[in-house]
């Protein structure tokens, strides 16, 4: 059963512009799903996973665009970065919107080389596992979440239910289209599988990888520490390796999109500001089996129930940017004086502070942190606390408790 994406109208869209279209993300998302749906009859598909055709791409890639010539879908493109300057030739000698679809699964080689080689001839979109509003089949047609009473009625007519319950078991069973729409059933099976073709394929591509035990004790300690600020010498020694490994391992992780590091809000007006990033994971589930929890209802009860909640919200938040082709300037705010607020969108140079509270019993205290933004010297909008309520409830003049099913 097919699953309508969010990013399906941006992409089509952007196909009327650029020819060389790029669509990067997690392995298993639905990338090549997604594409091949969205393709014309004439478009040909050519994926880089099968040896033989990534061996030509990588030996004579001109060739390759000979036997599979534009309109053509190539999948898996960081596994032949030759090809690019022969798609930047066939480019410039034709410049047809639409020519090439790309996919790819990694950011770092091959995010450097298109940027080079296809500089003003590509459009590059994110792709993540599925939103709330797309594994529930609702309203797709949404502007990025913000915080305002009119982005918020737009909203309110197709929301995800924000109980506890529902809320968690989305949480743990992760957004994974396999484990969603397709017919895997046992979630453990899938995760143990998708950790090991991870491993075998993104990990060795990227670095080398001497113990891949150790880079699975990384991974775990990482998960653990979702929704935390970054201390690089404490995951360093929780996992047993060196600093220097763990760094490098950090970045292969956000180079192959499983985590996601947010980073503090800070201006040269105030010294008072942290500077160190904050850790997510990209998938809820991925995270919740990392750290062992069993079912959403121990989760829900355990002691990461908060970080993950967290979690959840800032990966519905990018989700609901991403995949209508924007990326939102999103940060964290904490000074030193602990005063700390979980996100700040800021749109039109206004900031718009949001918290994330485990609880459906609003409280006004929540917006109490909002009053340290005016020491950054920019105007503040409106504000509000995600959290398990039934329906928007106000908190303050410019304040909302807010059902976290409606980002």
């Amino acid at each position: 059963m097919y699953y309508q994406r969010a990013l399906r109208e941006c992409w089509t869209d952007a196909g009327e512009q650029f020819p060389v279209l790029l669509l990067t993300g997690p392995r298993q998302v639905g990338k090549t799903t997604l594409l091949q749906h969205l393709c014309e009859k004439s478009r040909r598909y050519v994926t880089l996973d099968d040896p033989s055709i990534r061996t030509l791409a990588r030996e004579d890639p001109a060739l390759l665009l000979q036997r599979f010539e534009p309109p053509v879908l190539i999948d898996e493109i960081q596994y032949a970065p030759q090809l690019l300057p022969s798609i930047k030739i066939a480019v410039d000698a034709d410049h047809r919107p639409g020519m090439f679809w790309l996919t790819g699964s990694q950011q770092f080689q091959m995010m450097r080389g298109i940027s080079e080689t296809l500089a003003g001839r590509v459009a590059i979109l994110n792709l993540l596992g599925f939103s709330g509003r797309e594994r529930h089949r609702l309203e797709l047609n949404t502007s990025p979440f913000m915080p305002t009473q009119t982005a918020l009625r737009e909203r309110e007519r197709s929301a995800v239910d924000s109980s506890l319950k529902s809320i968690y078991k989305d949480i743990w069973l992760g957004s994974f289209p396999a484990l969603i729409a397709g017919p895997v059933k046992d979630r453990d099976l899938f995760y143990s599988s998708y950790l090991q073709t991870y491993l075998q394929r993104d990990v060795r591509d990227l670095a080398q990888v001497g113990s891949e035990a150790a880079f699975v004790r990384f991974l775990r300690a990482c998960a653990a520490r979702t929704g935390q600020m970054l201390n690089l010498t404490q995951l360093a020694r929780d996992a047993d390796v060196a600093v220097n490994t763990a760094k490098n391992w950090l970045s292969i992780l956000q180079a192959s999109f499983q985590i996601f590091l947010l980073q503090p809000y800070h201006t040269n007006l105030t010294k008072r500001l942290v500077k160190t990033p904050k850790l997510y994971f990209l998938d809820t589930g991925l995270c919740a089996y990392l750290t062992e929890w069993s079912s959403p209802e121990t989760l829900a009860a355990g002691a990461m129930s908060g970080a993950i909640l967290e979690t959840y919200a800032l990966c519905e938040l990018l989700k609901s940017w991403w995949h209508r082709g924007k990326k939102p300037l999103l940060y964290y705010y904490r000074d030193k004086d602990q005063r700390e607020i979980d996100f700040l969108l800021i749109q039109d140079q206004i900031s718009y502070p949001l918290e994330i509270k485990k609880s459906a019993s609003p409280k006004r205290e929540w917006v109490g942190n909002f009053s340290a933004l005016a020491r950054l010297k920019r105007k503040v909008g409106e504000g509000g606390v995600l959290c398990l309520c039934k329906q928007v409830m106000p908190l303050a003049e410019t304040a909302n408790a807010i059902p976290i099913g409606m980002i």
